[in-house]
This record gives C-alpha cells, structure tokens and sequence, in this order.
C-alpha cells in the first residue's frame, strides 16, 4: 500500500503529516502529488471527498519550503476558490499540513473580510495566498499584489467559478502571473468551457481523472415527493420531529427561503440559523463557530455552505429545495456523515420537478430511493417511467418512511426504514484505520 512517505515530499511536510495521523494517500493525492512536485502542470479530474485539497497543498507547502529565488512581497503560491468558506479551508488545511514551516505565512482575501487586515498582511512577504477571485481583483487594482515571484497557481473547482461568472477575472488574473510558472487545475468536469480554459492556462498538462465513485459515504439518502411548499413544510417539520441527529443542515435555493424557514425553526424551539452570501463576513464567521461548537443545532442555508463545512456533529440533511446544479447534491449530502459516522441526507421535490431529480440520478448513475412520510404521502404520482420507491408495503400505523420497524427514528440503533438502499457499507474516509487529508 502506498504511503505519504513515498511521494516525495519535503521531510517537514511529511513529519507534519506524521504527526496529524495521516498515513495514507487517496489516488488523487498517490497520483497528483508525485506529479506536482516534478514540476509538471496538472488538470485533475476528482470529486469530493476525494482528498484533492491536499493533493494540490502537499506539492505547494514542498515547494515553499525551499528558499525562494525571487525577492519581494509576493506570493510564491496562488489558490483560487470560488467561496470564502471553501478558501478559509484551504488555508487551515495549509497550516495544519505546513505545521512544521514555522515561517510559512499564509493570507486568505475574501469579499465580506477587512480591506485593512488584509492590506496589513501583504505588506509583508507571503508564501501562499487563498482567494475568491473578485477580492483578488480589487487588490490587484489597488496595486497590492505583486505577482513577479509567483511559482504556483491553483485553481480549486474551476468548473464552480466558471458557473459563478469568474471567467473574465480568472483570465485576468492569470494574465498577470508569470508565463513561467507551474499550473494546476483541478475540476468536476475537464470538459466544455473548463477545458478550453486549461488549454490556453497550461503547458503540456498532465491529465489524472480519478473515476467517480458512487458511494457517498455511509450516508442513507432518501427522496420525499411533495404537492406544493405547504406540503414541503410539513414535510419538514415532520423529519426534524422524528430524526434522530444531533445537528442538520438544510439547503434552501434562495437568501430570503434560508431565513424564512430559519425563524420558523426558531419559534418552534430550535437552536436554528442561516447562513447566505449577502450575510457580513463577521455575521458567517460567527454562525460557522457557533456551529462547530454545538450552539447551532439546525443551520439553514444556501449552497454558499455546501463546501468547506466539516463538522462531525452533522448527522441530518435536509435539500428542502434541490440544488440548481447535479453536482451540488453531492456537495450538499456531504456535509453529513463525516469522520466516520453515519448520517442521514433526505431530499424533498415537488411532484413538477421530477426532471430535475432525473438530472440528480443520471448524475449519480443510480436512483434515489423514494419513500413516504405516513399521513402525508403526496397525492400526485410519480411520473410514468420511474419505478416506486423500495420498502415494501405503508404501514398505516407508526408513521415514518416505508415500512417502518419497531423503534422508527432515521439511521443509528433505532430501527430506521424498511428496505433502503445505503450508498455505501463502510465509514468515510477519516474514520479509524489509515488517516486520509480530506477537504472539500
């Protein structure tokens, strides 16, 4: 089996990982890292969970912990992330994995965040700079970055930027880098717009596409078809009633859905939040401690939280909206069975928008298993051309999904459904045995 060990690795950077627990890489970090450190342009293929932060960071921290050749203030690395979330992340997983770097500084600029502290910290010489595309820009009209010492640029989830609108200020961006420098792009997709984009960013790029996975983790997902929103509230208040979970989230497609439904929680008595892009940085901060700290029992959000939340005490996901993109469904489940546990991600869609659900499972390449809440089954039918939903005959006593056993509740010791389909057997990666570096 291979280990951290034999990629190459800068001896800090390998004590460091030594000493967080990690021993064994996922075959994007075996693959990309080797890659990477040898100098070579990448464009990656993985999907989440897979281990890709560290696949790009490894490579970076072992490069800044060489001696640079260049003088000035600058940057010697670049990420770019498409969410403030997912680019304080990246920094954190960079300091965790840098450890024993004592002078590596690192410097996230992102929209909602002190123009001050921000300039404060370019002043002085850094080694990496984590940025959303647009706070990026506003400093490089201001004149604060100096690219002129840049080795490194990483794109994290290009094919999400893209969708955000960033293609003008990533080509941007990239035109100011140095020609010479070393390119590493890693991305859902490498097809369309994010390929014709890494062609005219890249030199002779390796290619690593690491095949999707179906598995989610040991994450249970189920599919609740509703009439209308009044359906879908009841719905809700039902699932949140009979789960058994100790934090949930659930997605919203719209700021003014997430604290909506959000107030409603806290006047039945949840400790609940939201959590959306047009919140001050300061107000997000806040409500992500709260959080992780247990405060915050039911976060409503927007996929603004779908990447770079990792907190083990989410047993429960509720889509109360789908996502507008395939692709986020995952992103969105994800954020439940972390760390080795189990969890529980439920989906609710009304009766019209069974296409866009059919998106989800071509996506998946699987179907999401239907079930029913007793007394509040939908009164319009699937679809022709979908099967039913697994679990056997309704019981019309005990409420819950299907045909419920004794105990009822959602996952865990307490019964659960009847016949469900797990999206996978074992842990996630980062449970007991050997230690990963994952991030979203």
């Amino acid at each position: 089996m291979q280990k951290f060990s034999d990629l190459g690795l800068a001896p800090a950077i390998a004590k460091a990982l030594e000493k967080a627990g990690y021993d064994t890489p996922t075959p994007v970090q075996g693959e990309a890292v080797p890659a990477a450190i040898a100098g070579r342009d990448l464009l990656v293929s993985a999907q989440t969970g897979s281990g890709k932060t560290a696949a790009f960071l490894l490579p970076a921290l072992t490069r800044v912990s060489e001696r640079s050749k260049g003088a000035g203030n600058g940057p010697r690395v670049l990420v770019l992330t498409p969410t403030r979330e997912l680019a304080q992340q990246v920094e954190k997983n960079a300091l965790v994995y840098g450890e024993e770097l004592r002078w590596l500084r690192t410097v996230t600029l992102v929209g909602g965040a002190s123009f001050g502290f921000q300039t404060r910290a370019l002043s002085r010489p850094v080694d990496i700079i984590v940025a959303t595309p647009g706070r990026l820009m506003d400093h490089m009209r201001s004149g604060r970055i100096d690219f002129s010492r840049l080795e490194m640029l990483i794109l994290d989830e290009a094919d999400r930027m893209l969708d955000m609108g960033f293609i003008e200020d990533i080509e941007t961006i990239v035109a100011a880098t140095p020609s010479e420098r070393q390119t590493l792009l890693f991305s859902a997709t490498l097809d369309g717009i994010v390929g014709k984009m890494a062609e005219r960013m890249t030199r002779d790029p390796q290619r690593i596409e690491i095949e999707r996975k179906e598995e989610s983790g040991n994450i249970e997902e189920h599919l609740l078809y509703a009439d209308d929103n009044n359906h879908k509230q009841r719905l809700l208040d039902a699932i949140l009633k009979e789960a058994n979970f100790d934090q949930a989230v659930v997605f919203t497609a719209t700021k003014i859905g997430s604290e909506e439904i959000a107030d409603k929680l806290s006047d039945m008595g949840y400790s609940a939040a939201c959590l959306h892009g047009d919140m001050p940085q300061s107000w997000r901060n806040r409500t992500l401690n709260d959080l992780r700290r247990g405060r915050i029992k039911i976060l409503v959000a927007t996929d603004v939280a779908a990447r770079g939340i990792d907190v083990p005490g989410i047993g429960l996901v509720v889509n109360y909206d789908l996502p507008k993109q395939a692709e986020d469904y995952v992103h969105r489940i994800g954020r439940t069975g972390r760390a080795g546990r189990s969890g529980v991600a439920i989906t609710i869609a009304e009766s019209r928008e069974f296409h866009r659900v059919r998106r989800i499972e071509q996506y998946l390449k699987r179907q999401l298993t239907e079930a029913v809440i007793q007394g509040l089954e939908p009164t319009r039918r699937p679809p022709k051309g979908r099967p039913a939903g697994k679990g056997g005959p309704r019981r019309s006593n005990g409420g819950g999904y299907g045909d419920r056993k004794p105990g009822g509740g959602y996952g865990g010791n307490r019964g659960g459904y009847g016949d469900r389909n797990r999206s996978s057997s074992g842990p996630r990666q980062g449970g007991s045995g050997d230690r990963r570096p994952r991030s979203e």
